[in-house]
């Protein structure tokens, strides 16, 4: 170490004594050059070093806790544009022995392909190979199957996104919160009492603790430890439709993002909204896909300033919420609603926003791959454009990537990469280009980015 810091500081004296030469004779040209070019190619060579030594150097502690600064992921202080996937159903599969290895085949699928976060459930609420099998009550091979997924996805440098409940009656979610409390005796008359009711608010909280401190059984690190874990998610897709006016479910966001944060304060938390603009932002409300968006509950700007929310998630179904037949407007709605969530992220938010579901159904009419390609670019490109001049774009997950074999598990949505060659490409290419941003436009760079503006170029040079 002592070796190598001494290299990087005579690096850096002769950058200074480059730099200090230069400034002296900026009027002097060599073969049509000016003082300040041939400082940047010098510098240029020097850091091209500099940055070997660096990567050389991260080899061995890179895999850190994802952090935000402003409005960027970064890990190690360096930024993390984010190129992903959802497959909600690992840890179910995890915990079949005749289905665990599909859980191996995806990551390395995924991985293939430059993916490096995945979204799934960590709970499955009363159901089938339930994980929580009643309040507090836990059944512990289905805890072993999470471990796994854990365990498998640092094994191919994926990083997890873990949400801890559903707003739907998919494995379990509200809806089951709800019965058990009906069973305990609760007067409860809706679903959204979920949001409310103390009860259902300390068994939620109950299972955050269990998961978070949870040690997994193959690594021996604690969960809310594991640098594997991106972030946490309070709940997929939260609505209160009770309450019009939003203050039910800013309440309950408000309350458990400060409980998570005083269990976990290294790991990152996210809401799970869907991004629809509330009543806190009128002027933002005609990017809403319908006017039903706006009676749901939810306030994209309100309930992401709340205290402990780190970052801002959207969800994208044109093919859901505008009309089920596929057209041209279904693109035109993506850029637009991607865009207007990029500005209030940045403008009124000021924390990175993940699009961390977008996608459309091969059941659609009018579906066709080469529509589904071009929905992928579209995505794809709005984040670029975010991103080469480092804004609030974060990246995307796509739902919803499967490995061969898992047909019966499909709801429309689902991409395999071996039976879908142009889609894999695409998929291909945007992890590259973002992998470049992250490799390339380092915080550490002192000298205006030189590098980024150089990358710009090669980045779109070919159009998605």
């Amino acid at each position: 170490m002592d070796t190598q810091m001494r290299n990087v500081g005579l690096k850096v004296f002769s950058l200074v004594a480059i730099f200090m030469i230069l400034i002296q004779n900026s009027s002097f040209k060599v073969a049509g050059a000016s003082g300040d070019e041939q400082l940047e190619t010098m510098m240029e060579e020097d850091e091209n070093d500099l940055w070997i030594d660096e990567l050389g150097a991260m080899e061995d502690d890179a895999w850190l806790m994802v952090q935000k600064k402003g409005n960027q992921f970064v890990v190690n202080d360096q930024p993390l544009y984010v190129n992903g996937f959802n497959t909600y159903w690992l840890m179910v599969f995890a915990a079949d022995q005749s289905t665990r290895g599909k859980v191996t085949d995806l990551f390395k699928q995924a991985s293939s392909v430059g993916l490096t976060v995945c979204r799934t459930w960590a709970f499955n609420d009363g159901q089938w190979r339930a994980l929580q099998k009643s309040p507090s009550v836990y059944d512990e091979e289905v805890f072993k199957a999470l471990d796994f997924v854990v365990s498998e996805a640092k094994k191919f440098k994926i990083r997890l996104i873990l949400s801890l409940t559903n707003n739907w009656d998919a494995y379990g979610g509200k809806p089951q919160y709800v019965k058990w409390g009906k069973a305990a005796g609760l007067n409860l008359t809706s679903d959204d009492d979920f949001f409310s009711d103390p009860t259902l608010r300390a068994y939620y909280k109950a299972h955050v603790k269990m998961v978070l401190n949870r040690v997994n059984t193959l690594t021996n690190i604690t969960y809310k430890d594991d640098p594997t874990i991106f972030a946490w998610e309070l709940m997929n897709e939260p609505r209160c439709t009770s309450d019009p006016s939003g203050n039910k479910l800013q309440s309950w966001i408000g309350e458990m993002a400060v409980y998570v944060k005083s269990i976990d304060p290294k790991h990152l938390v996210e809401i799970g909204l869907e991004g629809f603009y509330g009543p806190s932002t009128p002027a933002r409300v005609q990017f809403n896909p319908n006017t039903y968006a706006q009676q749901v509950g939810t306030d994209f700007v309100r309930n992401h300033q709340v205290l402990g929310v780190d970052f801002a998630s959207v969800h994208i179904y044109a093919d859901s919420w505008i009309s089920q037949t596929i057209s041209a407007a279904h693109l035109q709605f993506t850029q637009s609603w991607m865009e207007a969530h990029i500005e209030d992220a940045e403008k009124s938010l000021g924390m990175p926003v993940l699009f961390a579901e977008f996608g459309v159904s091969a059941k659609d009419p009018g579906y066709n791959l080469s529509f589904r390609d071009t929905l992928l670019s579209t995505v794809y490109k709005t984040i670029l454009n975010s991103t080469r001049r480092g804004g609030s774009g974060a990246g995307s997950l796509l739902w919803q990537l499967f490995p061969e074999g898992t047909d019966y598990m499909d709801d429309g949505y689902a991409i395999v990469l071996s039976k879908s060659p142009s889609t894999s490409e695409i998929i291909s290419l945007q992890s590259t280009r973002l992998s470049k941003f992250n490799s390339v436009c380092s915080w550490k760079c002192r000298w205006g980015c030189k590098k980024k503006h150089a990358l710009e170029t090669s980045l779109y040079h070919d159009e998605l």
